[in-house]
């Protein structure tokens, strides 16, 4: 493609983009609907932020398909929601084409060559904060790697909004600003965050201009270069440099012999649907098969409904969460027997005949053996395009801000995802041992929670959907899919409507009751918490995950734009119309066409 062509292209995506959402310009209030959800017969994608959906969405404009607005949006997510997501961490990639083959994008972190399983002995907060908590990143490489495959637009072109608004400065939104304050003593701790996020020692707040000057450099060697220039050039050396300066154990070396792995995905028939799953190093997919089989074993949808089946629903994430911490990185451990019987319709059956309609029971009736992985943050969005290729992807750093550092002469904000692993020797009181089999070791992906599915109904794409929140990711994907398809609610109340959580340990129910960053509050409604307390559950006030979900309806047929040239004439694709809606709880907003 020529100079011409490159620069054209880019001149429509990043002026189009900018006049309409630098500002953050309204789309109505926060409960509206109308910047919910969005319906389109094209092409559709459905991010946390609504610059980062405009951004994907362009890309399909300009004739991209879901892998090209995947890489345009994920990049744009690590400049402007830099607390969860960037090219320093590791994500979870789910495509299935249209012609119904599908693949995995596995860019987890790995540990250091030079890590142990017993390099925290002496000082756990080390696991979850500064150096020694960054695992090798993955994402840039998983996203290229999926690009190389199959990606349409110069992978320059993908890169450039990113780098555009990192070097010329964005708005920032509430929920970024929310972070800035609640990490403040961190981030005017660390003199890399400090400069970004806390120029003359300021801290920025709703409506600053946030500018990543270093980080648009970093940006346009990765545009011109690809991954090589973090994997094997000067930007990963100045990384390196940086960590080691910190007090870190990461090397070149690292760098230089990450590998993305390419999986298949757990497929799981259930409920009359087909649901493609996450597989190991994440819980994700089992877990959410694990809990439909065992909701489908009630066999209607009036079983579901109500506190009832509210909490049957509970008791299933429980059974769930007893055994999800038996899997682990299935090069280092031999995980088979605990995800065939995670996958087993009959295991579900027999669980779900231990769960009891009259109450519930003490942690030991669900026999859990080790203690749960406490993961964080994240972000996802779900994609579909115009010839129905979908993308579902989680990409994350961690903890918000991750390991709290910044590289100084890259703009590249470090991962703290080594906590997602176990110490052989942390046991608090009251708690389940550590699971060994997510114990360090070099070179070893640490378990997630991340669960990016896509689901089909007769062999035609459904719906993709993910979310963000660490552990409460697997069981608010579920909430949604029941809400949708079970209880046949609408699209937005499904994903808007209060949520519960249950990971077994502690034995409590995590009920939504909070405020948002932009003042909506969600709330458990009280004949429902009054419901489950009866019958024997401890309940606990918390904050939710965020869900974001595309819808393609089967039963309405997709107008083709009058402008779209592509063959839409296919016996065995269905083109239905596209609904795409992102998450009150983020602010987020979808965008399509």
């Amino acid at each position: 493609m020529t100079g011409f062509v490159v620069t054209t292209i880019f001149l429509a995506f990043t002026l189009g983009y900018w006049t309409s959402m630098q500002n953050g310009e309204s789309h109505g209030g926060f409960r509206h609907e109308r910047k919910r959800v969005v319906e389109v017969d094209f092409a559709v994608v459905a991010a946390d932020e609504e610059r980062c959906s405009a951004i994907g969405r362009d890309s399909l404009r300009l004739g991209g398909n879901a892998v090209d607005a995947t890489v345009a949006t994920a990049l744009c997510l690590g400049v402007v929601n830099p607390m969860a997501s960037g090219i320093g961490g590791g994500a979870f990639l789910l495509l299935r084409l249209a012609n119904g083959s599908s693949e995995i994008y596995d860019m987890r972190e790995t540990a250091p060559a030079a890590a142990s399983m017993d390099m925290y002995e002496s000082d756990p907060d080390s696991k979850r904060k500064g150096a020694l908590s960054v695992g090798v990143p993955g994402e840039l490489a998983g996203l290229y790697m999926a690009w190389k495959r199959h990606g349409q637009l110069p992978w320059e072109t993908l890169v450039r909004p990113a780098i555009y608004l990192a070097a010329n400065g964005f708005v920032v939104q509430p929920y970024l600003a929310h972070h800035i304050q609640s990490a403040a003593d961190d981030i005017l701790a660390d003199k890399g965050l400090a400069d970004i996020f806390a120029p003359n020692g300021k801290l920025l707040s709703v409506g600053d201009i946030c500018l990543r000057k270093n980080l648009s450099q970093t940006l346009k060697e990765v545009a011109k270069h690809g991954p090589s220039a973090l994997y094997n050039g000067a930007i990963g050396e100045n990384l390196i440099t940086d960590v080691r300066a910190a007090g870190g154990i990461l090397t070149v070396q690292d760098l230089q012999h990450y590998t993305v792995q390419i999986r298949q995905p757990i497929v799981t028939e259930t409920m009359g649907f087909t649901v493609l799953g996450m597989p190991p190093p994440s819980s994700g997919g089992a877990c959410i098969a694990l809990i439909l089989n065992i909701l489908a074993k009630y066999g209607d949808t009036l079983g579901t409904v109500g506190v009832l089946g509210l909490h049957r629903m509970i008791e299933a994430f429980k059974h769930a969460y007893a055994v999800r911490m038996g899997l682990a990185d299935p090069a280092f451990v031999n995980i088979t027997s605990v995800l065939e019987d995670m996958l087993n319709p009959d295991i579900a059956a027999e669980l779900q005949k231990l769960i009891s309609d009259n109450t519930t029971f003490p942690s030991g009736h669900y026999g859990g053996r080790w203690s749960q992985l406490e993961d964080h943050g994240t972000s996802h969005f779900s994609i579909v395009d115009a010839d129905r290729n979908a993308v579902a992807m989680t990409t994350t750093i961690n903890f918000p801000f991750g390991s709290k550092l910044l590289s100084p002469s890259t703009g590249i904000i470090l991962n703290n995802e080594m906590d997602d692993f176990a110490i052989p020797s942390f046991v608090p009181p009251g708690y389940l041992p550590p699971p060994p089999q997510n114990f360090v070791a070099p070179n070893k992906r640490p378990l997630s929670s991340m669960s990016p599915t896509i689901v089909l109904q007769n062999g035609q794409l459904r719906a993709v959907v993910g979310g963000s929140g660490g552990q409460m990711i697997i069981t608010a994907v579920v909430q949604v899919l029941m809400n949708h398809f079970m209880k046949k609610i609408s699209p937005f109340y499904s994903i808007s409507a209060a949520r519960v959580h249950h990971q077994l340990s502690p034995n409590t129910v995590y009920y939504e009751n909070w405020t948002t960053v932009t003042g909506e509050h969600l709330e458990l409604e009280r004949t429902a918490r009054e419901g489950l307390q009866q019958k024997g559950h401890l309940l606990e006030a918390r904050a939710g995950a965020i869900v974001q979900l595309v819808l393609q309806d089967l039963t309405v047929p997709a107008k083709k734009p009058y402008w779209h040239r592509r063959n839409w004439q296919s016996n065995n694709i269905f083109y239905g119309k596209l609904i795409g809606v992102s998450d009150e709880r983020k602010d987020g907003a979808p965008a399509g066409l």
